[in-house]
């Protein structure tokens, strides 16, 4: 049987997503075609936004909408050049974060499926 969305938050807890996030953004951070979009100032803004949203998507409180309101994800997105290249590398990282945090594989696929389509639906610029 295949893990609902909704059921991800209820094995990894606010912990595994805080570790997640936490194991990407020093990724981020650090890398020449990411790191230039974040804001050095707002990196740790960056990481509670993306923390709250995860936990929020994946069945956990509803922080993220208590304090950012609806998600916008393309809105929210579009003033950052998102070309394949951007997205390759934010999968890449991500993809990186997850085997470096060891989630449960069932919670583990959930979430690469979901970061593939989210990465793929935010793309804003041609290749």
């Amino acid at each position: 049987m295949d893990l609902l969305d909704t059921e991800v938050h209820g094995i990894i807890g606010e912990d595994g997503f805080t570790r997640l996030v936490a194991a990407f953004y020093r990724k981020v951070a650090h890398d020449e075609i990411l790191g230039p979009l974040y804001p050095a100032q707002d990196m740790a803004g960056a990481e509670m936004r993306l923390r709250l949203f995860l936990i929020m998507r994946f069945g956990g409180p509803h922080h993220y909408l208590e304090h950012r309101g609806h998600p916008r994800l393309r809105m929210r997105h579009a003033p950052f050049p998102v070309n394949r290249r951007a997205r390759d590398r934010w999968m890449m990282l991500m993809g990186q974060a997850l085997d470096e945090v060891g989630l449960p594989a069932d919670a583990s696929a959930v979430l690469r499926r979901f970061f593939e389509d989210a990465a793929t639906f935010l793309m804003n610029q041609p290749d």
